[in-house]
């Protein structure tokens, strides 16, 4: 908004600053930690007496779980709320990788929505059926795929090696998706924590702001050797709405937390970041700089897989921070070294971009 207001004043006097993303993008993260640290009180005490006894706790998990019962959910709202706003004011929405990006976040955000007051009214950690969980989510990130392939080629590149891309075609379609699809699910599989999945997410937001800005400029990109994206740029500033959003939650979630994100938050985030990396055009990167998520979602694969082949459990129990707690961790202690060893991923995925 201010972005079109300020292309209407010929970028004139102070409004000359609005012409650079890098100072928009400072913007835009102090904006969105400024509304969410203004709201969250409030919105944290409405969940609480809308909710009442708060997002369901398993009884077959960690017994120190049980003492956070009456804790909200639906966090990912205030989250998305603070986000958007800060996005809207500050982005050209002109661009349509902006779009695709808001139809991601907005439409995962609804159906973690949807999937969080399905246990909340129930009483049930069970939820919106898997099933149709996967097909709305399908469906959103289809549509995101289509707006985002009309803007780039269908060419996945190969990380670490100059202009080697393999050439999809209209299987890229699918494989955008499922990206989406999968960083939202792994994300929301991380979510069992206090403060455990909005860090790594805040992490890997931080370094894709830096790589969607580096494909957009043509400069920066010939000299890395990375694909370059036009107008990719802009996305370094919806990176880092959801830094600032993010910084704020894990203000009220940090432990012992006043409110969870849930599936709104925490499935949002993940396909956000999805939607960043197909439009940036560096997708195998996301598994590197998101490993965490990748191997929280594998941890489960296996310890589901496995259980239906031998009746036996590869970990005690899955997600694997739930075994760590099993094998005596603090929390505190399994999500510190979670974020240490987010922090490292990123660094690699960084070092993706010079070693080529």
């Amino acid at each position: 908004m201010l972005y079109l207001l300020a292309e209407w004043m010929n970028f004139e006097g102070l409004f000359n600053l609005v012409r650079y993303q890098t100072f928009r993008a400072g913007a835009t993260l102090l904006t969105a930690l400024l509304i969410g640290l203004v709201i969250g009180p409030r919105f944290i005490d409405l969940l609480r007496v809308r909710q009442g006894k708060g997002q369901p706790i398993r009884e077959d998990g960690p017994q120190s779980h049980l003492a956070k019962r009456g804790t909200p959910t639906m966090g990912g709202l205030m989250i998305l709320t603070s986000l958007m706003l800060a996005s809207i004011l500050w982005m050209d929405l002109t661009n349509p990788f902006i779009w695709a990006c808001i139809a991601v976040t907005l439409g995962f955000g609804l159906i973690g929505f949807l999937d969080d007051f399905d246990k909340v009214s129930k009483a049930s950690h069970r939820g919106v059926s898997g099933k149709v969980r996967l097909l709305l989510e399908f469906l959103v990130a289809g549509i995101a795929s289509y707006i985002v392939v009309s803007q780039i080629n269908t060419f996945l590149y190969v990380p670490f090696m100059v202009g080697v891309g393999i050439p999809l075609g209209p299987f890229y379609f699918v494989f955008a998706a499922l990206v989406m699809v999968g960083a939202g699910n792994a994300v929301n599989l991380t979510d069992g924590l206090d403060g455990l999945a909005i860090m790594p997410v805040i992490i890997a937001s931080g370094t894709f702001a830096i790589i969607a800005y580096l494909a957009g400029r043509a400069d920066f990109a010939a000299y890395l050797g990375i694909p370059h994206v036009p107008g990719a740029g802009e996305l370094a500033i919806f990176c880092a709405s959801i830094m600032g959003a993010g910084l704020a939650f894990l203000w009220f979630n940090a432990p012992p937390a006043a409110v969870f994100m849930g599936d709104t938050g925490s499935l949002a985030l993940g396909g956000a970041l999805g939607a960043i990396a197909v439009a940036s055009h560096h997708e195998i990167v996301l598994a590197i700089v998101g490993g965490l998520f990748v191997f929280e979602a594998l941890s489960v694969i296996i310890q589901v897989v496995w259980f239906k082949r031998t009746g036996r459990r590869v970990f005690r129990m899955a997600p694997i921070h739930h075994h760590f707690e099993q094998l005596g961790w603090k929390e505190s202690t399994v999500v510190i070294r979670f974020w240490i060893v987010s922090i490292v991923l990123a660094l690699l995925g960084l070092a993706t971009l010079k070693v080529r």
